[in-house]
């Protein structure tokens, strides 16, 4: 789909503490297991399985910069975030619209970047936070069940889009920047997701949608649907 333009890569603001808590740890557990004495063959094993843990770790919470490649931004959907398409169905919204929605599915598993991006342009008319339980962000009931955030953007022309985020069963963080008022646009960060988790964008009934079921999409880079 989209052209993949990254300009620059860095890691997200989220993940300082946690990544210099994780490389802290993981130098003393190696540093002790290379003392003489203790040294042997599982000194190696476990320091290839640190590397490689750093490696997820960092993979995990970089927080690459990008520009959607097109200037033709009326009435498209650009995808939310990275990851696979694992729902494309008709449903009842009934937290804010209480109305049929579209709504189209994003699971992010362990390896794909979790910040997350506006899908549209336009301006936050609601931001809320919802608790609730950490099943498996590819389950159905995860976008009703699980903790989440949700944000509703309406565009120029008056229509709503609404970008929930979800907790997985191994996430326990939500991060989403935006507030009421706020004029938000493609290409922005909507916040970030610690962990296995989901995006769901609802979309007004008559959009068209513009990926299938399994498909891989790229956040800011990748249309998911034109609004009616």
């Amino acid at each position: 789909m989209g052209a993949n333009r990254h300009r620059i890569t860095t890691i997200n603001k989220e993940g300082f503490l946690t990544l210099t808590i994780t490389f802290a740890a993981l130098a003393v557990l190696n540093i002790i297991l290379f003392i003489p004495g203790i040294y042997g063959i599982g000194s190696w094993i476990v320091l290839g399985l640190s590397l490689t843990i750093a490696g997820i770790m960092v993979n995990f919470f970089k927080n690459p910069h990008r520009h959607f490649p097109s200037e033709d931004r009326d009435k498209v959907v650009v995808s939310s975030a990275d990851g696979v398409i694992v729902a494309i169905e008709e449903v009842d919204e009934t937290e804010y619209f209480h109305d049929r929605r579209i709504v189209v599915s994003t699971f992010m598993n362990l390896f794909n970047v979790h910040a997350n991006w506006y899908p549209v342009n336009g301006t936050v008319v609601k931001v809320s936070h919802q608790e609730g339980h950490f099943f498996a962000a590819d389950k159905p009931k995860s976008s009703i069940e699980n903790e989440r955030a949700m944000i509703v953007i309406e565009t120029e022309d008056g229509q709503e889009v609404m970008v929930r985020q979800i907790a997985g069963m191994m996430a326990r963080r939500i991060v989403t920047y935006p507030s009421v008022g706020d004029r938000c646009h493609i290409d922005q960060h909507l916040g970030f997701i610690k962990f296995g988790s989901r995006v769901d964008i609802y979309l007004p009934l008559g959009s068209l949608v513009c990926v299938k079921m399994g498909e891989k999409v790229k956040a800011d880079l990748d249309i998911i649907a034109k609004l009616p």
